[in-house]
């Protein structure tokens, strides 16, 4: 009789979405070729339903024990739920110790409660792979055969030289030389490869892809800080000189200081609020008297008086 801890309801939301996403990797066609392989091996009948079949571990048990007699010791027929899970847990460990991976092997939930079939499925195939490899003639081609492992010694001496050695993936300097370089500083002189000239007898000289200074000079050039003059080059005049600079640089023309008088207040005039001061005599109608004017700096003056 079945335990009620072993019956799980439906999932919802979350747990739902997952146990489809793994249900949906469920190879049928996989599960055909394990079970023929399963039956061919045991002679043993699975059934038509393949979790049921496998669920009481009975099987599994002979499966492991004709691929490596001995492993489970005590294969349990009972149709209780614990002795069940026993029979599964026993042929786990089994299959570990036969050589399959952690990550390979699936738990006996994923078996007993069809949590997740795919792992079984998955587990089953990598116990077939590692049968083939160990040298298990079945009649069913199922699995692949793993690759031989190809240990290699080496002695002190051999690992001492290969800590000197720059693997490729660190990139390689094949081909790289600095033979004909000369000492740093050393004067180099420019030719064109194009012209009809013979190539030069040393290794001194830059090509042209190294840039040119043909045409380049420094005739009618000025000292630094020499006088320029402003001209402009519409008005028809010519340069005299080298120093003098085209309105380009910058335009003085009307500029004047006439006038300006420096450290002395100025008094600010406006006719529109200027008041009407009295008219004088002989002059023009509204005119104003003009009460201040600024005669600018006239300088010290002696005017005898004594201190």
């Amino acid at each position: 009789m079945s335990s009620p801890h072993f019956n799980k309801g439906p999932c919802y939301g979350f747990s739902a979405e997952v146990k489809n996403k793994i249900a949906q990797k469920y190879d049928h066609q996989k599960e055909e070729e394990l079970r023929t392989w399963i039956e061919d091996v045991t002679g043993c009948p699975i059934g038509d339903d393949f979790q049921k079949g496998l669920k009481n571990g009975v099987i599994l048990c002979q499966l492991i024990n004709k691929l490596q007699p001995g492993s489970v010791k005590k294969v349990s027929q009972s149709s209780q739920n614990w002795h069940q899970l026993e029979n599964v847990s026993n042929f786990i460990k089994a299959i570990t110790s036969y050589g399959l991976k952690p990550h390979d092997i699936f738990e006996a939930n994923d078996l007993f409660e069809s949590g997740n079939m795919t792992q079984v499925q998955t587990t089953l195939l990598a116990l077939a792979s590692m049968a083939k490899t160990k040298g298990q003639q079945s009649s069913v081609d199922i699995g692949v055969k793993y690759a031989d492992k190809q240990a290699r010694a080496f002695d002190e001496e051999k690992m001492k030289a290969g800590n000197c050695v720059i693997g490729l993936q660190m990139g390689t300097n094949k081909g790289a030389s600095q033979a004909g370089m000369n000492a740093y500083g050393t004067r180099r002189h420019l030719f064109d490869p194009k012209s009809n000239i013979q190539p030069p007898m040393d290794n001194s000289t830059i090509s042209l892809q190294m840039g040119t200074n043909k045409g380049a000079s420094q005739a009618g050039m000025t000292c630094p800080g020499t006088r320029r003059a402003v001209y402009d080059p519409k008005t028809g005049t010519d340069k005299c000189d080298n120093s003098t600079m085209s309105l380009q640089m910058g335009y003085t023309q009307g500029a004047n200081q006439s006038g300006q008088n420096f450290g002395l207040g100025r008094q600010i005039y406006d006719a529109k609020y200027c008041p009407q001061g009295e008219r004088e005599e002989g002059a023009e109608a509204g005119a104003c008297t003009q009460d201040y004017q600024d005669e600018g700096y006239q300088g010290y003056q002696d005017d005898g008086t004594e201190y």
